[in-house]
């Protein structure tokens, strides 16, 4: 006879193999994040840095983080900034690992600072690229052992800040040979491993739209794709700003691999709604996450977020086309 022990044991189990492929058993592989995400509604996650500011106050670990996804936020991915990953030994890997698992979250991206391929021009030597080299190879064995989706690269050369925006001018010819062939490397690796890998739209020359369009078209690779942040692109003017972002938003759909939302776009329902729109009609696979920067009060902001964008998608799981509050007809 069953017990009402066993039953529940038994109930537990069956129910979490079901919903979790793969992930009781073994490592989270790239094909369970897609196959997953082919079968769930709200895909959604909160990039680390969003807690930059508990972090730097030693209120928050990598640990915690994850923690703070499964139970707090009741999320199934956890969005990884560097930053938190504070230590590539292989010690601590295994341990973040085994944390990943006993939490069944899966790692859509890391966003890799400190990786990029050229740092600035007072820095770049074939010795810093060569350590560069170093470092981006150990985040490839990482991603191979967590199973992570996309990995994300910053390409340089560093304008001597993360977030500069006034850059409207090409990579020097050397600069962009070097960027297209160690890109293809990389894809090439992240290919066969079974992830993709690639820049975002996240400082310097990889901000502005001609400069990005022009290395995803030399790149040409399966294994090779973009992070957006939405509104980060640089623009040609303050007064086109939001067109630029339109533009290149409109133009790089297809070769996005992973988001990040500032609050600005959450906080503006018809900007959200356009953005999110635009992946879901584009065929979008992959996660939509939050990114917070204020360092105040990161729980309950990085928690509106997150909201906000679920219910976008809720929105266009019911037909809609991704209104926080769908319009109600004129009362008779």
């Amino acid at each position: 006879m069953t017990t009402r022990r066993d039953f529940f044991r038994t109930s537990l189990v069956g129910a979490a193999a079901v919903a979790l492929p793969g992930s009781l058993t073994r490592a989270a592989s790239p094909s369970d994040l897609v196959n997953r995400n082919a079968f769930k509604s709200l895909p959604v996650s909160c990039l680390s840095y969003s807690f930059n500011g508990l972090f730097r106050a030693g209120m928050m670990d990598i640990f915690h983080y994850l923690e703070t996804c499964r139970y707090r936020f009741g999320l199934e991915a956890a969005d990884l900034w560097n930053g938190m990953i504070t230590s590539t030994q292989d010690d601590f890997i295994h341990k973040v690992y085994l944390a990943l698992q006993e939490r069944q979250l899966v790692v859509p991206n890391i966003a890799a600072d400190g990786a990029h391929l050229i740092s600035r021009p007072d820095m770049d030597t074939p010795e810093d690229r060569a350590r560069l080299r170093e470092i981006q190879d150990k985040y490839m064995e990482i991603c191979k052992k967590w199973g992570v989706g996309f990995l994300r690269f910053d390409a340089g050369p560093l304008p001597g800040g993360y977030v500069t925006n006034s850059i409207r001018e090409m990579w020097k010819p050397q600069d962009f040979d070097y960027l297209v062939n160690r890109y293809k490397e990389l894809a090439q690796k992240a290919f066969d491993y079974g992830f993709k890998v690639g820049p975002e739209n996240h400082m310097g020359h990889e901000k502005y739209w001609p400069n990005m369009e022009k290395l995803i078209k030399a790149v040409d690779h399966p294994g090779f794709g973009i992070c957006v942040h939405f509104g980060g692109w640089t623009a040609e003017s303050p007064d086109s700003r939001v067109q630029d972002n339109d533009t290149a938003d409109n133009a790089c759909v297809k070769v996005i691999c992973h988001t990040h939302i500032p609050w600005d776009t959450c906080e503006n329902s018809d900007l959200l709604q356009k953005k999110i729109s635009l992946l879901h009609q584009a065929g979008y696979r992959g996660y939509y996450s939050a990114e917070h920067h204020s360092g105040q009060n990161e729980y309950n902001l990085t928690q509106v977020q997150i909201s906000k964008i679920q219910a976008a998608l809720t929105n266009i799981n019911n037909g809609g086309v991704g209104h926080l509050i769908p319009p109600r007809p004129p009362r008779g």
